[in-house]
């Protein structure tokens, strides 16, 4: 086996296509089919099922994918033992999580580990999850409620694993005085939406605007209440320029179980944990 061909064969395995694949490594994808395929003459076994859907793995292609990840980091650790090359991970998060809780994570790895590097890459929900499972990020802190990894209401593209390292209040709010009947709310699939539409009655007036951060300025200049996360108003409901208000009875959504508490989630691929051993430990301390 050649290293080459085992993180082209890693790379089928998750994104499911050769077409994909080859995107993902900025290779051609005849470049990618052949070696698969001379993957499998060194190993005289077939490790993908072709199919009109895509790349599925065999049970020898599972046996492969079980350990191929490992092979390929002990491959890197080695390399740079006798290199002196710098370690090197690339997280992913929601911008507003990359402003306001990764600068403590990456300060906390710069002065445990000095030989890390730290790359961050700020996508949305969705492309952080696909970045995720197709191995271009090693791992994504995002928000989420529940006992597993969607249960606020998202799809996941692969089974990961997950670390629960904060979390996030929420606070309804609006300008002192303020006519606060109109509910602001950021795009549909955002994290903070998918609580508010939780807890909210379709029926009570919404509008929609671009994001938390214009959300919070246009409370802050009367034009409504909304459902917010505590690291973008704590500071204005210390000094009044903002307050809490409630919710009317009569606009809760019926049997809504809507969390005011997130969990800031850290997800990543199983087969990446024990390299990423020490972003989980800054993560959680």
């Amino acid at each position: 086996m050649e290293l080459r061909h085992l993180q082209v064969f890693v790379a089928v395995a998750r994104v499911g296509t050769v077409t994909g694949a080859a995107n993902a490594l900025d290779l051609a994808p005849a470049s990618v089919s052949e070696q698969v395929r001379r993957l499998e003459d060194g190993l005289g076994v077939l490790l993908f099922d072709r199919t009109p859907r895509g790349m599925r793995l065999t049970p020898p292609g599972n046996a492969l994918y079980e350990r191929a990840q490992g092979l390929l980091d002990h491959a890197d650790e080695v390399r740079r033992a006798v290199t002196g090359q710098r370690r090197h991970v690339t997280l992913g998060a929601l911008e507003m999580l990359a402003a306001t809780r990764l600068p403590a994570v990456v300060r906390r790895l710069a002065a445990r580990h000095p030989d890390l590097d730290v790359d961050v890459r700020t996508l949305n929900r969705g492309e952080l999850l696909a970045a995720v499972a197709g191995g271009e990020l090693d791992a994504a802190l995002l928000l989420d409620a529940g006992p597993r990894i969607g249960t606020l209401g998202f799809h996941t593209p692969a089974d990961l694993d997950f670390l629960d390292v904060g979390e996030v209040a929420l606070r309804l709010v609006a300008a002192p005085g303020a006519d606060a009947r109109t509910l602001l709310v950021s795009p549909q699939g955002c994290s903070i939406r998918m609580a508010a539409d939780r807890m909210f009655a379709a029926e009570v007036p919404r509008r929609e605007l671009s994001s938390i951060w214009t959300a919070r300025e246009w409370i802050r200049q009367g034009l409504g209440r909304s459902l917010l996360p505590d690291f973008a108003v704590d500071a204005d409901l210390a000094a009044g320029v903002l307050v809490p208000v409630s919710p009317a009875q009569d606009e809760a959504r019926d049997g809504a179980d809507a969390p005011l508490t997130l969990a800031l989630r850290l997800v990543w691929l199983p087969d990446r944990e024990t390299a990423l051993r020490d972003v989980l430990y800054a993560m959680s301390a």
